[in-house]
C-alpha cells in the first residue's frame, strides 16, 4: 500500500513538473504572441510597447518578427514608429522576412502625412539590408523632390545610407546628383543635411569623388549657416573649414561672414568656428584682420568656462591646443582660469596647465600667490601638480625664479610630508635650470630632512647637498647618515645620488670628504646588487685613483642648464589637431585615425597598419556630426576592438 501511494505521488509530481516546464517554455514571448494577435486594438498596442521595452533591455524578441509585422497596417503613428524601430533592430537577422514589410513601406512613403513619409524613408534606409535596396530607390527619388522640406531633409540623409550599402546603385539612380542639387534648396535645413550627407559619402568612398566644395556654392552656404539649427551650422562650418579659398579676398570674406557664429550658445559651434578661423590664418595676410579675429575668439572661449564641468573640460582641452598656436591669446584672462573650490579634479588639472602656459612676466607674482594657496589644499595629487606648476613658472621666467623659490620655502615650513617632498623636487629643478644661483636656499631645506620618504625627493635633496656642499655646515654628518642607510634604500636613483654627492664633496673638500667617499664607494661596490650603481662606483674609484685632476675636471665640469620636459605637442600633431578642433580628437589630443573606425573597417576590411582609420563623423537625423565634442548631451558609443595583430584596443565607433 505504501509503495503504491509513493508511486502515485511521484506520478503527480512528474505531471506538475511537465506543466510547469510547459508554462516556462511559453514564457512571456508566448503571452506577447497571443496579445499581438488579439482582436482588440488596445491590447495589440500595449503588446507592441512591451515588445520594444523587452528589446530595449536586451531580451531576445526576434521570434515575434512575423507577429509584429502583422501590426504594421495601422494609422497610429506611435505604433508605427515602434514597429519600425523593431524592424531596424532585427532586419539583419531576418532579412528575408523584411521583404514582407516592403509594400507597407512603399505605401507609407506616399502617405498624405509628411511625418509618415519621412518615417518610412528613414526606416528603409536604416534597415541596411541589400534585399530592400531595389524597392527603396523609387520612393527615395520621389521624396527627394517632395514638397515638404522635412521629407526632403530626411531623404538626403537616406541617400548616404544607400551609398554606404551600394555606391553604384546610388549613382546610377541619380540619388547622389539629387543630393548635390539639394545644396541649392530654398530650405536651410535641407541644405545643411545635404552638406552632411555629401561629406559622409566622400569619407565612405574617396575614390568616387562625390563632392568637392566649389566657390560657386560658398555664398549659398554662408547664407544658410545663419539660419540653420546648431547641428546644421556645424555641418556647414566643417565643410567650409576643409575648403581651400581660391584667393586672400575670398578667405577674408568667409572669415568675416562666420564671425557671428562665435556668439552661439552651443560650444561645438563655437569651437568649429574657431577651427575655421585658425585654418584660414595661412590665407589671410593682413595683420590687422588677424588681430581682430584673434580678439573676437577670446570672449566665446572664456564663456565656455562657465558651462557644466564636462563642457569646461572639453573647452579647456581645446583651449590648450589653441594656446600652443597663439600663446598670448588669453594672457589677459588669467583670472578666469583660477581654480574654484567646487571644480572637479580633472578640470583643476587642466586649468593648472593653462595657467602656466598663459602667464607672463607681469602677472607671475599673482599666479605664484594663487598656486601657493592651491599647495595648501588637502588633495595630495592636486598639491603635487600645484607645486610642480610653481617650479615651471620659476623655470620659464628668470625674473620669477626668486619669487618661486621664496614661495616654495614658505611651503616647506608647513612641515607636511608630501608638501616637503614635492618642494624638494621642485627646488632641485629650478637649481638645475639656474646653476650657481639661489644656492642660499639649500641650508634651509636641510632642516626638513626628516620629512622625506619618497625616493625622488631624497635623490633631489642629496643632489643639492653634493652640488652646493660648501653651503651646508653639517654636510659630513648628513651624507654619513645616508651612507649608513645605503642598503636600506631600494631605489637606484637614491644610491646614485649618494655616490655622486660623496664624490663631489671629496673633490671640493678632500680632507673632510676622503673618509666619506671611500665608505660610499666601498659600500656600493661590495654590497649593492644593482649593476648600474656598482659600475658608477667603480668608474669614480678608478678615475680618482688614476688621475685626481682629471676626476676633478669631470666631476666639477660646467653643466648646461637643464631644460624642463616639454609638454607641447609636436608641430605635426598640433597642425592635425587644429584641423580637428571641437572633436573627440582634440579632447584625447591624438589624431582621429588612431581610435575611430572607418566605414570600410566596420564592414570587415582589415585595418591599415598605420592607424585605425580616419575620423568618421557620424550624423544624426538632422545632420548632427557625431564626432563633434562639446555637444549638449551627445553620447559616444565605445567598445573594445581588435587590431590586425590581435591585440585588444579601445575604439570609438560612430
Amino acid at each position: 500500500m505504501m509503495n503504491a501511494a509513493i508511486q502515485t505521488n511521484i506520478a503527480r509530481l512528474q505531471i506538475m513538473k511537465a506543466k510547469v516546464l510547459a508554462a516556462l517554455r511559453k514564457g512571456e514571448n508566448y503571452e506577447l504572441k497571443t496579445e499581438l494577435n488579439s482582436e482588440y486594438r488596445e491590447r495589440r498596442k500595449e503588446a507592441v510597447r512591451r515588445v520594444i521595452a523587452n528589446m530595449t533591455v536586451g531580451k531576445d524578441v526576434s521570434g515575434l518578427f512575423t507577429d509584429v509585422l502583422k501590426n504594421m497596417h495601422t494609422d497610429d503613428l506611435e505604433i508605427k514608429k515602434l514597429i519600425y524601430l523593431y524592424l531596424i533592430n532585427y532586419a539583419k537577422t531576418q532579412p528575408d522576412l523584411v521583404i514582407l514589410a516592403i509594400n507597407t513601406f512603399v505605401k507609407d512613403a506616399e502617405d498624405s502625412n509628411p511625418l509618415i513619409r519621412a518615417l518610412a524613408i528613414r526606416t528603409m534606409g536604416c534597415l541596411h539590408v541589400q534585399e530592400v535596396l531595389d524597392y527603396l530607390c523609387n520612393p527615395l527619388s520621389k521624396c527627394l523632390k517632395d514638397a515638404n522640406p522635412y521629407v526632403r531633409k530626411t531623404a538626403v540623409m537616406c541617400v548616404a545610407k544607400v551609398f554606404d550599402l551600394d555606391a553604384n546603385v546610388a549613382e546610377e539612380n541619380g540619388l547622389v546628383d539629387a543630393v548635390r542639387a539639394a545644396l541649392s534648396d530654398s530650405n536651410t535645413m535641407v541644405v545643411s543635411n545635404a552638406v552632411s550627407s555629401l561629406a559622409e559619402m566622400n569619407e565612405m568612398s574617396p575614390q568616387h569623388n562625390v563632392w568637392r566644395l566649389e566657390s560657386q556654392s560658398i555664398s549659398k552656404l554662408l547664407t544658410a549657416v545663419n539660419e540653420c539649427v546648431e547641428w546644421g551650422q556645424i555641418a556647414i562650418l566643417e565643410a567650409l573649414a576643409d575648403y581651400t579659398p581660391k584667393d586672400e579676398k575670398e578667405a577674408e570674406n568667409i572669415c568675416e561672414r562666420v564671425l557671428p557664429r562665435l556668439q552661439h550658445a552651443n560650444g561645438s559651434v563655437v569651437l568649429t568656428t574657431v577651427r575655421l578661423l585658425l585654418r584660414y590664418e595661412s590665407f589671410v595676410r593682413r595683420a590687422d584682420l588677424l588681430a581682430r579675429f584673434s580678439k573676437k575668439m577670446v570672449p566665446p572661449l572664456v564663456t565656455l568656462l562657465s558651462s557644466e564641468p564636462e563642457i569646461q573640460y572639453v573647452a579647456l582641452r581645446n583651449i590648450n591646443i589653441i594656446l600652443q598656436r597663439h600663446p598670448r591669446l588669453l594672457s589677459k584672462e588669467i583670472h578666469v582660469f583660477f581654480c574654484r573650490y567646487n571644480d572637479p579634479i580633472y578640470v583643476k588639472y587642466e586649468k593648472l596647465g593653462i595657467l602656466v602656459r598663459i602667464c607672463s612676466e607681469r602677472n607671475t607674482e599673482t599666479l605664484l600667490n594663487e598656486l601657493k594657496e592651491y599647495a595648501k589644499e588637502v588633495d595630495v595629487e592636486f598639491v603635487h601638480h600645484a607645486i610642480l606648476a610653481i617650479s615651471r613658472v620659476g623655470i620659464r621666467y628668470e625674473s620669477a625664479a626668486k619669487k618661486a623659490i621664496g614661495t616654495l620655502t614658505e611651503l616647506v615650513e608647513t612641515k607636511v610630508d608630501h608638501v616637503v617632498q614635492d618642494v624638494m623636487v621642485a627646488v632641485a629643478e629650478i637649481l638645475r635650470h639656474y646653476p650657481g644661483k639661489f644656492e642660499a636656499v639649500v641650508p634651509t631645506l636641510c632642516e626638513y630632512i626628516d620629512y622625506m620618504a619618497e625616493p625622488q625627493a631624497k635623490a633631489s635633496f642629496i643632489w643639492m647637498l653634493g652640488e652646493y656642499s660648501e653651503q651646508v655646515k653639517n654636510i659630513s654628518s648628513i651624507l654619513n647618515s645616508h651612507i649608513e642607510s645605503f642598503m636600506e634604500e631600494e631605489d637606484a636613483s637614491v644610491h646614485l645620488a649618494i655616490i655622486n654627492s660623496a664624490v663631489k664633496f671629496f673633490v671640493k673638500q678632500p680632507q673632510k670628504g676622503q673618509t666619506l667617499v671611500l665608505k660610499a664607494l666601498k659600500t656600493a661596490t661590495e654590497k649593492c646588487a644593482n649593476p648600474d650603481v656598482r659600475d658608477r662606483a667603480y668608474i669614480y674609484w678608478r678615475l680618482m685613483s688614476a688621475d685626481p685632476n682629471a676626476a676633478r675636471a669631470v666631476v666639477l665640469a660646467d653643466k648646461l642648464p637643464v631644460e624642463p620636459v616639454s609638454v607641447d605637442l609636436s608641430p605635426a600633431l598640433l597642425k592635425e589637431l587644429i584641423c580637428e578642433l571641437g572633436r573627440v580628437s582634440s579632447v584625447l589630443q591624438k589624431p582621429g585615425s588612431t581610435f575611430v573606425y572607418k566605414s570600410m573597417e566596420k564592414a570587415g576590411v582589415p585595418l591599415d597598419s598605420s592607424g585605425m582609420g580616419q575620423d568618421d563623423a557620424g550624423d544624426s537625423e538632422d545632420g548632427a556630426p557625431g564626432a563633434s565634442a562639446a555637444a549638449d548631451g551627445g553620447a559616444i558609443v565605445g567598445g573594445a576592438g581588435t587590431t590586425t595583430a590581435g591585440e585588444p584596443e579601445l575604439l570609438i565607433s560612430f
